[in-house]
């Protein structure tokens, strides 16, 4: 995918009303601190187009990110460390459930666990959720960079393990620094969007 226009478009709260986007869609949901702004940054080649913040749980709101004009790349608001109210918390899992019962452009919802760590209870919890609600979730596997070459292998059983993932189950291991695993996200992101059969056409 090179990136010819970049914008974020929408940006909705917890009362906002979500867009009728005309565009195919592909979701990011992810743990408070999982690296979904550095993963946006590095699918976009840009170094602080989604800001990255050191307070875990900045995302509060569904960022919509217009690429190209052909495709959205949906922010959804992070979940685990979030030093928010329990009931703040649950209105943010409804926006989440809304937005995913209401899109009618939605494709795919890609979900980050980090690499590093066995998935927590909120992963599991997310992607059983995520499965609830009819989509497949797609595993990206972030902080590839932080692990020796010679424990990927043994990281990525574990996180398969712990979600409880089938052997069709696709999980893509990233790195923000490498960009290894971004070539992969875009060729799926644009077969999910139909824009691969339009570039070959």
């Amino acid at each position: 995918m090179i990136i010819r226009s970049l914008e974020l478009e929408t940006v909705c709260g917890i009362t906002s009303k979500l867009p009728e986007n005309m565009l195919p869609e592909i979701a990011f949901a992810g743990k408070s601190n999982v690296g979904k702004s550095s993963l946006i940054n590095g699918l976009t080649n840009r170094k602080s187009f989604a800001r990255i913040s050191a307070t875990p749980g900045k995302t509060q709101t569904i960022n919509f990110y217009n690429i190209n004009k052909e495709l959205y790349l949906v922010d959804l608001p992070g979940y685990g460390y979030a030093k928010v109210s329990e009931k703040e918390k649950q209105k943010w899992g409804k926006m989440i459930e809304r937005y995913l019962h209401s899109s009618k452009q939605l494709r795919a919802v890609f979900l980050l666990i980090d690499i590093r760590h066995d998935p927590s209870v909120n992963d599991k919890q997310m992607y059983d959720w995520i499965l609830s609600q009819g989509y497949q979730p797609i595993i990206i596997a972030t902080k590839l960079d932080k692990l020796k070459r010679s424990q990927t292998a043994k990281h990525i059983k574990a996180v398969r393990q712990g979600l409880g993932l089938g052997p069709d189950a696709v999980l893509i291991p990233f790195s923000a620094v490498t960009k290894q695993g971004r070539d992969e996200i875009w060729e799926l992101a644009e077969e999910l969007c139909g824009l691969k059969e339009e570039l070959e056409a």
